[in-house]
């Protein structure tokens, strides 16, 4: 009964788009126009480039965390929680308006250059994304650094390595297997969380169909090739981090070795 009606409520929604007032051939027209598709690239340049920047920034910040140094642990926690607690449009708009309280950046007796622009709308979001993701991914990277066995660390020890080769050839491989997940999630997210860079004036796929449909006035028909890419996008990363985890997996079964 109950997937009787799932069925019939399916068929009822897609009934009701069809039907709907939806210009379905504008959409057609769009989905592989030039802009458009200039706005999917950005959307994956911003994406990919603030998630590196994230992970490095975000290894650091957890290798910081574990440090015995008051200091540098009491550091990197700052930077966590004042990241993670302040909302990503706040920092966009913060980073993007920094000309209004620092008119000219630069590196004292070397270079300086006027804020507006060097802070472009690119790179106000590059910035803004990737310390956010940085804060994140540091939390996902030092509970796979504390999952490893500090036994291991011991035995690594006692063999003569130094930390960096322990770090690179022990505790990196483990915790790979660890964050891989949480962190293929992570830049899912971001990758929808991009459509927030169309607030300074970047444009990323949100930001073109909105370009667009200013324009030629059909909204919904924009909006709806801007779903559709995000949903390719977003279903092609995921393929690809099932892809990853299977490969950092090899060698384990059930969480074990075999």
């Amino acid at each position: 009964m109950g997937a009787t009606l799932l069925v019939v409520a399916l068929g009822y929604i897609v009934w009701a788009f069809a039907v709907g007032n939806i210009d379905w051939a504008t959409v057609g027209d769009y989905i592989f126009h030039p802009r458009v598709m200039h706005g999917v690239a950005m959307t994956i340049v911003l994406s990919v480039i603030s998630m590196v920047l994230g992970v490095l920034i975000g290894t650091a910040t957890a290798i910081g965390r574990t440090s015995h140094n008051p200091v540098i642990s009491m550091t990197a926690a700052f930077y966590t929680w004042l990241f993670r607690g302040a909302p990503i449009l706040l920092q966009l708009l913060i980073w993007y308006n920094l000309a209004l309280i620092f008119p000219v950046i630069g590196i004292p007796g070397l270079w300086h250059a006027p804020t507006v622009t060097v802070m472009t709308p690119f790179v106000a979001a590059l910035i803004a994304f990737s310390l956010h993701e940085g804060a994140y991914t540091s939390e996902v990277i030092r509970s796979g650094l504390l999952s490893i066995d500090a036994g291991q660390h011991e035995a690594a020890k006692s063999i003569g390595m130094g930390y960096g080769l322990t770090f690179r050839r022990i505790v990196l491989p483990q915790a790979l297997r660890v964050v891989i997940p949480p962190l293929g999630n992570e830049f899912i997210g971001l990758l929808k969380m991009s459509a927030l860079a169309s607030v300074v004036g970047f444009l990323e796929l949100t930001g073109t169909a909105q370009d667009i449909y200013y324009v030629n006035t059909k909204i919904m028909e924009m909006l709806f090739v801007a779903t559709i890419w995000y949903l390719v996008i977003v279903s092609f990363f995921s393929m690809l981090q099932m892809w990853i985890e299977r490969r950092v997996s090899r060698g384990f079964v059930n969480g074990g070795k075999h």
